[in-house]
């Protein structure tokens, strides 16, 4: 009864308009007062406990730093070398376009981030060479998919928290499938360039390519020193972001001279607005994950999947159809704070590792950043093309196929993500 009315409540509550921050934490609460012992002093020690949590310091400390990069003209940098990169190729400028996804991913931890800083510059500059507008917006949106996989990772840390694994792990586990993801779209836009006769770049020589590669440097820098620090032992995630951040604020402010000293604190504002945001999300799905966890939810689940007999291809096949509806409609951090307590157990229970499991749970999350009605990889794509939402719905949903089965691969090898941190020993 208690399961029925909490879920029934939240879905009551997002579907006349309640955001959904507002909706889980007025869900968990009301379900507190209603049907538990617990006094309603617990919510706000629950919600107190939420900004104790160390790893989740991560959060506000990558967004700080991708907010400099942005601002700073690190992503027209990184869009520079990889056009010198790959420019040449058919179709070079969207291949371009997805290798700076990549680069940028791995700084700034954010899937929107990444797609707004990459997709204002690149996407008017494939418009400029002769490419459809449909088409390198549609490119972006998928590609800045990437800002979740490949590490640093925002939803990452959210779920290491939520299921108190390693960060480290974690990211580690999300290089091969970020790389490989990137490889795959980047052979599938050779192919369509070639079907399309796009047009490519001339090939730069090697003096623009060291030119270019230079100017990149210290953004590519920080991807050494933020994975490097992590795997050396120098630094924990946490203060890998803490590092993060202050880099990047030195190199925009004294390297590339981008930024001046009067705009730091509208960055300082702008990237405090999305720590509150998510924060005030992720503080109320721990609320209602409480909730789920003091009415002993997941394990009476548990034992109802064991009692079933599902073999774990038929739990994962699962998995991936709830959390494909649920990204259509709910926002990352709180679809993995919801449903990773109640899946971790049962992983664990049927032998599936931990750290395989929240690499599915965020390639299903990359997907549902560009699934409507929520997808908001697809407002931000709008937002910076200025195109239809519906337009850029069509432009991106082609190549929604191959990252569904790109899912499958990682659903079904784990070996994809796992070979990396075993092979390394990370802990």
């Amino acid at each position: 009864m208690t399961v029925l009315f909490l879920f029934l409540l939240l879905f009551l509550l997002m579907f006349i308009g309640v955001p959904i921050a507002a909706s889980l934490g007025l869900a968990g609460s009301i379900t507190i007062m209603l049907f538990s012992p617990d006094s309603v002093r617990s919510l706000a020690i629950k919600l107190f406990e939420t900004s104790e949590h160390y790893t989740l310091l991560a959060i506000p400390f990558f967004l700080l730093s991708g907010a400099f990069m942005t601002t700073g003209g690190v992503a027209r940098r990184l869009i520079d070398f990889a056009n010198a990169c790959v420019g040449h190729i058919r179709g070079g400028l969207a291949i371009g376009a997805v290798l700076a996804c990549m680069l940028f991913a791995a700084l700034s931890g954010s899937s929107p981030a990444t797609v707004a800083a990459v997709g204002s510059i690149a996407i008017a500059g494939m418009v400029r060479s002769g490419y459809p507008q449909a088409f390198g917006a549609g490119i972006v949106c998928n590609a800045g998919t990437l800002g979740i996989l490949i590490p640093p990772s925002i939803v990452m840390v959210v779920y290491a928290a939520a299921t108190e694994q390693s960060v480290g792990k974690l990211f580690m586990a999300g290089v091969i499938p970020g790389i490989m993801l990137g490889v795959v779209l980047m052979v599938a836009i050779y192919i369509v360039a070639r079907i399309k006769k796009l047009p490519a770049l001339p090939r730069a020589s090697f003096r623009e390519w060291l030119r270019a590669a230079r100017e990149a440097f210290w953004g590519l820098l920080l991807m050494v020193i933020i994975l490097g620090g992590i795997y050396t032992g120098m630094f924990t995630p946490t203060e890998a972001a803490a590092v993060a951040a202050v880099y990047a604020g030195f190199v925009a402010l004294f390297v590339y001279k981008d930024l001046k000293i009067r705009e730091c604190p509208k960055v300082l504002l702008e990237s405090g607005k999305l720590t509150i945001m998510l924060m005030f999300i992720i503080a109320n799905a721990m609320l209602f994950a409480h909730v789920l966890t003091t009415e002993q939810i997941p394990q009476t689940i548990t034992a109802w999947v064991v009692d079933l007999g599902l073999q774990p291809w038929q739990f994962l096949l699962v998995v991936n159809i709830v959390l494909l509806i649920a990204g259509a409609f709910m926002e990352p951090s709180a679809i993995i704070l919801i449903l990773a307590p109640i899946l971790f157990p049962i992983a664990m229970q049927l032998g599936i590792d931990p750290i395989h499991l929240g690499i599915i749970m965020v390639v299903n999350m990359e997907i549902g950043l560009i699934t409507p009605p929520v997808g908001l990889n697809l407002f931000v794509t709008s937002a910076v093309t200025g195109m239809p939402l519906t337009a850029v719905i069509r432009a991106a949903m082609p190549w929604l196929m191959l990252l569904l089965s790109f899912l499958m691969i990682i659903t079904y090898i784990p070996a994809v993500s796992m070979a990396l941190p075993n092979w390394l020993g990370v802990s």
